[in-house]
C-alpha cells in the first residue's frame, strides 16, 4: 500500500497538506498541556472508563486543570460518567469549547457529536462493509482532530481513555511523542493479566513510553456485614509480580461506583470517605508525583 507521499496525486484534495496542518495544530495545543496522561487496558470490560472518570475527578478535587480525550471513538461512555450528555458544543473561531463538568474538568467525546443515543459512529465509504477498509486510518484521525480543534486552555493534566486492544497507544504515541506516561488498569484475573502484560511491553518496550504504574480494578469486596474484605474473583487469582512492582493502588469492587457512573456523578467526590475512593485519591497523587519526580 502506498503511503501519501508516494501517491502522483491527491485529485487537488490536498490531503498531505491538511493532514501536516491538523498535526500542528495538535502540537500547538499540547503546548498549553503540562502532562499528557494515557489510560489503557488491553482487555475490555475492566472498569478502565470509570476509572479514568474519576481520577480525572481526584485530579482535579485536588487544584488541577484537567481535561480528558474519550479516545473510544465507536463506544463513547465518558460524556455520560462525566455527567455531561446533554451538554452543547460551542463552536469559536479558535476552537470547540469542550463541555465541562460540575467539578470544572473538561472533556471532549463523540458521543456529544451524535444526535440519538442508538446513532452508531459511521464512517463515509461506498458501503459500510467497504469502511473496515480505512476505519483504523478515519479513527486516528478523528482523535487527532478531537485534540487539535478542542480548546482546552492551560491543563495541568490531559488524560486519554483508550478504547481495548494493544494496539490502540502505538496510535496515540504517533499523535503524541512526548506522551507523558501510561496508566494499565487491570483485575485479578489471570485472563485480563495476560493482555495486560502485553501492554506493558508495548509500552515500555516498544514503544519506550513511560510506565506510571498499573491501578487493579474490583481487586476485592468489604463485606457489608462483617466488614472483612473478600475476594471479589478466586482467592487463588493474585496480581502478577511483574505488575504487583507497577502498583499505583488496589481498588476495591463497590456498587455505587457503578451507580454514581450510571447517574454522571463523580463517586470521589459523593462518597468521599468509601474505602475504593480513598484509594482513588492515592493513584491521583501517585500520578502527581510521578510527574514531579521527573522533573
Amino acid at each position: 500500500m502506498k503511503t501519501y507521499n508516494e501517491l502522483p496525486s491527491d485529485a487537488g484534495s490536498n490531503i498531505i497538506g491538511q493532514v501536516t496542518a491538523q498535526a500542528n495544530r495538535l502540537q500547538q495545543r499540547l503546548t498549553s498541556v503540562k502532562h499528557t496522561v494515557a489510560v489503557m487496558s488491553g482487555k475490555g470490560g475492566v472498569g478502565k472508563s470509570a476509572l479514568t472518570a474519576n481520577l480525572a475527578a481526584a485530579l482535579t478535587l485536588n487544584g488541577n486543570a484537567v481535561g480528558v480525550v474519550d479516545a473510544d471513538i465507536n463506544g463513547p461512555t465518558l460524556a455520560k460518567m462525566m455527567g455531561v450528555r446533554d451538554a452543547t458544543l460551542e463552536y469559536t473561531s479558535i476552537g470547540v469549547k469542550p463541555a465541562i463538568t460540575a467539578l470544572g474538568t473538561k472533556l471532549i467525546s463523540m458521543d456529544l457529536l451524535l444526535a440519538e443515543d442508538e446513532a452508531p459512529v459511521l464512517w463515509n465509504a461506498h458501503s459500510q462493509k467497504d469502511a473496515f477498509t480505512w476505519r483504523a486510518t478515519m479513527e486516528v484521525g478523528a482523535l487527532r482532530e478531537f485534540i487539535a480543534d478542542t480548546e482546552w486552555g492551560e491543563l495541568d493534566y490531559l488524560l486519554l481513555d483508550l478504547p481495548p486492544g494493544t494496539d490502540r497507544l502505538p496510535n496515540v504515541a504517533e499523535l503524541i511523542p512526548n506522551l507523558g506516561g501510561v496508566v494499565v488498569v487491570t483485575i485479578p484475573s489471570e485472563v485480563s493479566q495476560l493482555i495486560v502484560k502485553k501492554s506493558v511491553t508495548m509500552a515500555r518496550h516498544i514503544l519506550k513510553v513511560p510506565i506510571i504504574g498499573v491501578v487493579e480494578n474490583m481487586a476485592f469486596y468489604v463485606c457489608q456485614h462483617c466488614g472483612e474484605e473478600e475476594p471479589l474473583f478466586s482467592a487463588d487469582e493474585t496480581l502478577d509480580k511483574t505488575l504487583q512492582q507497577l502498583m499505583l493502588g488496589s481498588i476495591p469492587f463497590d456498587p455505587q461506583l457503578s451507580r454514581a457512573n450510571d447517574t454522571g456523578t463523580p463517586y470521589v467526590d459523593k462518597y468521599p470517605d468509601a474505602p475504593a475512593s480513598r484509594v482513588l485519591v492515592q493513584v491521583g497523587k501517585k500520578i502527581q508525583d510521578f510527574f514531579i519526580s521527573t522533573v
